[in-house]
């Protein structure tokens, strides 16, 4: 029995340092809205399909095309809405190392942005006009945090 604990509490850990070093490996990737290729062009949805993709070896469905203000259009949460269905969810305060972030940029919008938390203060995001970099998860991105998602561990 605490062996079986062990193994999978080595299990989790791997899965979650596979996680970061998967994440880490799209840093540099171009910005460009709705891709999702490393070292070609991803969003910030786009970096975190391709991480689940390269995780999970499985290619998720296609997604509609969406503008860049989908989320003030259409006043529904359905990026935390897609995050119900594929990932699992996590109450906020017990976010881990290789977690998806989800937020909103002011209290009244939609959430509709996205990271992977890399360290307890770092994180790995793609944002427009920029390359996908590794940057602070400072008090501003706290502030601003809406919903945390893990991605699912097949192994376990």
């Amino acid at each position: 029995m605490v062996q079986a604990k062990i193994s999978n509490i080595n299990s989790r850990n791997e899965h979650r340092e596979n996680i970061i070093k998967i994440t880490k490996s799209w840093i540099g990737t171009p910005y460009h809205h709705q891709e999702s290729l490393k070292h070609v062009g991803c969003d910030c949805l786009g970096l975190v399909r391709g991480v689940f993709e390269e995780l999970s070896q499985k290619k998720t469905a296609p997604i509609r095309p969406y503008t860049k203000d989908w989320a003030e259009q259409n006043k529904q949460e359905t990026l935390i809405e897609a995050a119900n269905e594929h990932l699992l969810n996590v109450a906020i305060q017990e976010r881990q190392v290789g977690d998806v972030l989800i937020f909103r940029f002011r209290k009244w919008m939609i959430a509709k942005h996205t990271a992977i938390l890399t360290a307890p203060d770092k994180m790995v995001h793609a944002i427009e006009g920029a390359k996908v970099e590794e940057v602070h998860f400072n008090k501003w991105w706290q502030r601003h945090l809406a919903a945390v998602f893990s991605f699912p561990n097949s192994q376990l």
